[in-house]
Protein backbone atom coordinates (compact mmCIF):
# COMPACT_ATOMS: atom_id res chain seq x y z
CA UNK A 1 0.00 0.00 0.00
CA UNK A 2 1.52 3.39 -0.76
CA UNK A 3 2.10 6.27 1.26
CA UNK A 4 -0.28 9.37 1.23
CA UNK A 5 1.96 12.51 1.14
CA UNK A 6 0.42 15.95 0.01
CA UNK A 7 1.29 17.67 -3.09
CA UNK A 8 0.87 21.27 -2.91
CA UNK A 9 1.30 23.11 -6.27
CA UNK A 10 2.21 27.19 -6.97
CA UNK A 11 0.17 28.17 -9.80
CA UNK A 12 1.89 31.00 -11.62
CA UNK A 13 5.15 30.04 -13.54
CA UNK A 14 4.69 26.06 -12.04
CA UNK A 15 1.44 24.98 -13.43
CA UNK A 16 0.63 27.95 -16.28
CA UNK A 17 2.70 30.63 -17.67
CA UNK A 18 0.60 33.50 -16.59
CA UNK A 19 3.93 35.53 -15.55
CA UNK A 20 4.16 37.20 -18.63
CA UNK A 21 0.72 38.55 -18.21
CA UNK A 22 1.45 39.65 -14.66
CA UNK A 23 4.49 41.76 -16.37
CA UNK A 24 2.53 43.02 -19.01
CA UNK A 25 -0.15 44.18 -16.69
CA UNK A 26 2.36 46.04 -14.47
CA UNK A 27 4.30 47.12 -17.10
CA UNK A 28 1.46 49.22 -18.43
CA UNK A 29 1.10 50.81 -15.15
CA UNK A 30 4.54 51.38 -14.28
CA UNK A 31 4.79 53.36 -17.76
CA UNK A 32 2.02 55.13 -17.22
CA UNK A 33 3.42 56.23 -14.20
CA UNK A 34 7.21 57.31 -15.80
CA UNK A 35 8.47 54.12 -14.36
CA UNK A 36 10.75 51.62 -16.40
CA UNK A 37 10.02 48.41 -15.36
CA UNK A 38 11.92 45.76 -16.51
CA UNK A 39 11.82 41.30 -16.59
CA UNK A 40 14.71 41.64 -13.94
CA UNK A 41 12.33 43.61 -11.69
CA UNK A 42 9.13 41.19 -12.84
CA UNK A 43 11.86 38.74 -10.51
CA UNK A 44 10.44 40.81 -7.52
CA UNK A 45 7.48 40.11 -7.96
CA UNK A 46 6.91 36.51 -7.79
CA UNK A 47 5.15 34.78 -5.19
CA UNK A 48 4.55 38.64 -3.63
CA UNK A 49 0.94 39.41 -3.32
CA UNK A 50 -1.04 42.26 -5.34
CA UNK A 51 -0.72 45.18 -2.68
CA UNK A 52 2.92 44.26 -2.17
CA UNK A 53 3.67 44.66 -5.74
CA UNK A 54 2.71 47.67 -6.29
CA UNK A 55 4.34 48.65 -3.44
CA UNK A 56 7.74 47.33 -4.80
CA UNK A 57 6.80 49.22 -8.51
CA UNK A 58 6.21 52.43 -6.53
CA UNK A 59 9.50 52.37 -4.71
CA UNK A 60 11.18 51.30 -7.98
CA UNK A 61 10.42 54.65 -9.47
CA UNK A 62 10.39 56.63 -6.29
CA UNK A 63 6.92 57.22 -6.78
CA UNK A 64 3.98 58.69 -3.61
CA UNK A 65 0.69 57.87 -3.82
CA UNK A 66 -2.33 58.21 -1.71
CA UNK A 67 -4.46 55.31 -1.38
CA UNK A 68 -7.01 56.23 -3.35
CA UNK A 69 -4.63 56.54 -6.40
CA UNK A 70 -3.30 52.78 -5.18
CA UNK A 71 -6.72 51.22 -4.83
CA UNK A 72 -7.81 52.47 -8.48
CA UNK A 73 -4.09 51.13 -9.84
CA UNK A 74 -4.39 47.70 -8.05
CA UNK A 75 -8.21 47.68 -9.79
CA UNK A 76 -6.63 48.51 -13.08
CA UNK A 77 -3.82 46.18 -12.99
CA UNK A 78 -6.51 43.03 -12.44
CA UNK A 79 -8.56 44.33 -15.12
CA UNK A 80 -5.64 44.71 -17.61
CA UNK A 81 -4.12 41.00 -15.82
CA UNK A 82 -7.64 38.89 -17.01
CA UNK A 83 -8.20 40.70 -20.63
CA UNK A 84 -5.17 38.46 -21.12
CA UNK A 85 -6.80 35.13 -20.06
CA UNK A 86 -9.75 35.61 -22.22
CA UNK A 87 -8.88 33.71 -24.38
CA UNK A 88 -6.38 30.75 -22.39
CA UNK A 89 -6.70 27.22 -23.12
CA UNK A 90 -4.69 24.22 -22.40
CA UNK A 91 -1.98 25.04 -24.29
CA UNK A 92 -0.94 27.40 -21.64
CA UNK A 93 0.01 24.40 -19.22
CA UNK A 94 3.95 24.51 -18.63
CA UNK A 95 6.12 21.32 -19.73
CA UNK A 96 5.68 18.17 -18.05
CA UNK A 97 2.80 19.07 -15.88
CA UNK A 98 0.21 16.83 -16.72
CA UNK A 99 2.10 13.93 -16.91
CA UNK A 100 3.21 14.92 -13.48
CA UNK A 101 -0.56 15.29 -12.17
CA UNK A 102 -2.17 12.27 -14.21
CA UNK A 103 0.85 10.11 -11.89
CA UNK A 104 -0.02 11.34 -8.58
CA UNK A 105 -4.05 11.19 -9.23
CA UNK A 106 -2.98 7.45 -10.63
CA UNK A 107 -0.97 6.78 -7.17
CA UNK A 108 -3.88 8.15 -5.47
CA UNK A 109 -1.77 11.06 -4.09
CA UNK A 110 -3.86 14.22 -2.76
CA UNK A 111 -3.21 17.25 -4.66
CA UNK A 112 -3.48 21.03 -3.56
CA UNK A 113 -3.17 24.67 -5.19
CA UNK A 114 -1.67 26.67 -2.74
CA UNK A 115 -1.07 30.31 -4.88
CA UNK A 116 -1.47 34.05 -3.80
CA UNK A 117 -3.31 34.45 -7.23
CA UNK A 118 -6.62 35.63 -6.72
CA UNK A 119 -7.64 33.90 -10.40
CA UNK A 120 -6.97 30.47 -9.78
CA UNK A 121 -10.11 28.92 -10.26
CA UNK A 122 -10.58 30.38 -13.52
CA UNK A 123 -6.93 29.64 -15.03
CA UNK A 124 -7.73 26.34 -13.45
CA UNK A 125 -11.08 26.10 -15.69
CA UNK A 126 -9.44 27.91 -18.50
CA UNK A 127 -6.90 24.88 -18.94
CA UNK A 128 -8.96 22.14 -17.69
CA UNK A 129 -7.30 20.47 -15.46
CA UNK A 130 -9.34 21.49 -12.38
CA UNK A 131 -10.24 17.90 -11.98
CA UNK A 132 -6.91 17.05 -10.38
CA UNK A 133 -7.25 19.30 -7.52
CA UNK A 134 -8.83 18.25 -4.39
CA UNK A 135 -8.12 21.28 -2.56
CA UNK A 136 -7.50 24.67 -3.84
CA UNK A 137 -6.01 27.45 -1.01
CA UNK A 138 -5.15 31.09 -3.55
CA UNK A 139 -5.05 34.44 -2.43
CA UNK A 140 -8.45 34.85 -1.23
CA UNK A 141 -8.36 32.28 1.47
CA UNK A 142 -5.38 33.67 2.95
CA UNK A 143 -4.07 36.84 4.76
CA UNK A 144 -0.24 36.67 5.06
CA UNK A 145 1.95 36.63 1.92
CA UNK A 146 4.45 34.11 0.57
CA UNK A 147 7.32 33.88 2.39
CA UNK A 148 4.57 33.45 4.99
CA UNK A 149 3.71 29.61 5.08
CA UNK A 150 -0.08 30.64 5.82
CA UNK A 151 -0.83 29.80 2.40
CA UNK A 152 0.90 25.74 2.40
CA UNK A 153 -0.27 25.50 6.05
CA UNK A 154 -3.92 25.90 5.19
CA UNK A 155 -3.71 23.40 2.43
CA UNK A 156 -2.09 20.63 4.23
CA UNK A 157 -4.59 20.96 6.75
CA UNK A 158 -7.58 20.54 4.12
CA UNK A 159 -5.51 17.59 2.05
CA UNK A 160 -5.30 16.12 6.23
CA UNK A 161 -2.02 15.91 5.56
CA UNK A 162 1.03 16.24 7.77
CA UNK A 163 3.76 19.41 7.10
CA UNK A 164 6.19 16.74 7.23
CA UNK A 165 4.25 14.91 4.72
CA UNK A 166 3.68 17.89 2.11
CA UNK A 167 5.45 18.06 -0.72
CA UNK A 168 6.01 21.99 -2.32
CA UNK A 169 6.68 22.83 -5.95
CA UNK A 170 8.15 26.15 -6.60
CA UNK A 171 9.63 29.00 -8.70
CA UNK A 172 9.78 31.50 -6.35
CA UNK A 173 12.39 32.20 -3.64
CA UNK A 174 9.64 33.49 -1.56
CA UNK A 175 7.29 30.40 -2.09
CA UNK A 176 11.13 28.13 -1.31
CA UNK A 177 11.37 29.95 1.42
CA UNK A 178 7.65 29.43 2.68
CA UNK A 179 7.82 25.91 2.18
CA UNK A 180 11.19 25.82 4.26
CA UNK A 181 9.66 27.59 7.45
CA UNK A 182 6.83 25.19 7.38
CA UNK A 183 9.00 22.01 7.62
CA UNK A 184 7.95 20.71 4.20
CA UNK A 185 9.93 19.23 1.47
CA UNK A 186 10.61 22.31 -1.59
CA UNK A 187 10.87 21.33 -5.22
CA UNK A 188 12.46 24.36 -7.05
CA UNK A 189 11.04 24.86 -10.85
CA UNK A 190 13.24 26.87 -12.41
CA UNK A 191 16.69 28.82 -12.24
CA UNK A 192 18.53 26.35 -9.37
CA UNK A 193 20.96 29.13 -8.85
CA UNK A 194 18.37 31.54 -7.93
CA UNK A 195 16.28 28.59 -6.12
CA UNK A 196 19.00 26.99 -3.83
CA UNK A 197 17.48 27.68 -1.03
CA UNK A 198 14.93 24.55 -2.48
CA UNK A 199 15.48 20.77 -1.15
CA UNK A 200 15.60 19.76 -4.84
CA UNK A 201 15.45 21.86 -8.38
CA UNK A 202 14.67 20.79 -11.57
CA UNK A 203 14.11 23.13 -15.29
CA UNK A 204 10.56 22.16 -15.85
CA UNK A 205 8.36 19.21 -15.20
CA UNK A 206 10.26 17.11 -17.87
CA UNK A 207 13.09 16.78 -15.86
CA UNK A 208 11.37 14.80 -13.51
CA UNK A 209 10.81 11.56 -14.01
CA UNK A 210 8.05 8.39 -11.97
CA UNK A 211 11.15 6.91 -9.84
CA UNK A 212 11.91 10.44 -8.35
CA UNK A 213 7.76 10.88 -7.84
CA UNK A 214 7.90 7.76 -6.17
CA UNK A 215 10.60 8.30 -4.19
CA UNK A 216 8.99 11.10 -2.86
CA UNK A 217 5.43 9.54 -2.18
CA UNK A 218 7.11 6.31 -0.24
CA UNK A 219 10.05 8.43 0.88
Amino acid sequence: MKKRKGFIFDLDGVIVDTAKYHFLAWKKIANELGIDFTLEHNELLKGVSRVRSLDIILELGKVEATQEDKDKWLIQKNEDYLSYLVDMNETEILPGVMKVLKFLKANDQPIALGSASKNARPILEKTGILPFFDVIVDGNDVVNAKPDPEVFLHAARLLNVTNEDSIVFEDSVAGIQAANIAKMMSIGIGDEETLHEAQYNFKDFTEMNSTFLELLINN
